[in-house]
C-alpha cells in the first residue's frame, strides 16, 4: 500500500471516527464522572482528575488494541471452548446475577437514604466516595492515586461492552487498509478525543469558575439523582443481552415460548 492510498483511507474514516469519538465522549465514565469530580468543594484538584482521565483513556486504548488484533486470535484458538454448552451456561447464570443486581439500585430507595442522611446531617454516600476518591478525606490512602485509579478502572469495566461507538469504532479500524501503527495512533487520538470534553470542562473550572459552575452544578444535581439507577439500568441491559443470547444459543428459546 502507498502513502497516497493510506492517506485517503485515513481520510474516510476521519469524519465517521470523529463522531463515534464525540459520542462516547458523553459516557458515564468519560463524562458524568468527571462532572462529579470537578463538584468537590474547594478549588480543583487538576493532578488527580488528570490520573483519572488518564487511566479511562490508556484502558480504553488497551482494550481496543487487544480487540484489534487479538479477537482473531483468541477465537481461532479457543473458539469452540467460548461456544461450548457450558460456556453458554456460564454466560446464562453471569446475565441473570447481573440483570437481579440491577434491582438494588433503585432511585426510590438511593432517595430515601440520601434524605434521612440529610436529616441526620451526615454525607451521602456519592459524596464520601467523591473525598475518598480525591484524597479529601484525610484517610490513609488520601495522599494516593489508587482510589481514583481504581473508581476509573471500575467505571469503564462496567460500560465498555455497552460503548457500542468505540466497538464500531474498533471495527472500522480492523477492516480499513491502514497499517497497524497507524491504526494504533488512530485509536489513540480516538482516545483522546473521548476525554477531551472532560479536560476542556476542567480547564474551563479552573480559569472561569463562575461562568461554568451553574453548569456543572446542574449536572452534578442530575447526576446525584440519577447515578444509582443510571447503575441499575447498565446491570440490567447488560444481564438481559448476556441471557439473550445464552437462551438462543442453547436453544432454549423453544422450550420457554412452549411454556
Amino acid at each position: 500500500m502507498d502513502l497516497a492510498t493510506a492517506d485517503l483511507g485515513l481520510a474516510a474514516l476521519f469524519g465517521p471516527l470523529a463522531l463515534l469519538a464525540l459520542v462516547d465522549s458523553t459516557s458515564f465514565g468519560t463524562l458524568l464522572i468527571p462532572v462529579w469530580l470537578l463538584m468537590a468543594p474547594g478549588r480543583p484538584r487538576a493532578g488527580r482528575l488528570l490520573v483519572y482521565l488518564g487511566t479511562v483513556a490508556v484502558f480504553y486504548l488497551a482494550v481496543g488494541i487487544a480487540v484489534m488484533f487479538g479477537a482473531g486470535f483468541v477465537l481461532d484458538r479457543f473458539g469452540d471452548a467460548l461456544e461450548s454448552p457450558t460456556a453458554y451456561a456460564v454466560q446464562l447464570v453471569l446475565g441473570v446475577a447481573l440483570f437481579v443486581l440491577s434491582f438494588r439500585f433503585d432511585r426510590k430507595r438511593s432517595e430515601a437514604r440520601r434524605a434521612r442522611q440529610e436529616a441526620e446531617g451526615k454525607q451521602g454516600r456519592l459524596s464520601r466516595w467523591r473525598e475518598r476518591a480525591l484524597g479529601a478525606d484525610g484517610g490513609p490512602a488520601s495522599g494516593s492515586a489508587l482510589p481514583l485509579m481504581g473508581l476509573a478502572l471500575g467505571a469503564v469495566s462496567l460500560e465498555v461492552a455497552t460503548m457500542l461507538p468505540y466497538l464500531a469504532a474498533i471495527g472500522m479500524l480492523a477492516t480499513s487498509s491502514l497499517a497497524p501503527a497507524t491504526s494504533v495512533a488512530v485509536l489513540a487520538g480516538y482516545c483522546v478525543v473521548m476525554v477531551l470534553p472532560a479536560l476542556l470542562l476542567l480547564a474551563g473550572r479552573l480559569a472561569v469558575a463562575r461562568a461554568v459552575d451553574p453548569l456543572l452544578r446542574r449536572l452534578d444535581a442530575w447526576l446525584t439523582r440519577n447515578a444509582e439507577e443510571m447503575t441499575g439500568w447498565v446491570l440490567g441491559i447488560l444481564g438481559a443481552l448476556l441471557v439473550l443470547d445464552a437462551v438462543g444459543n442453547l436453544g432454549l428459546g423453544d422450550a420457554i415460548i412452549r411454556l
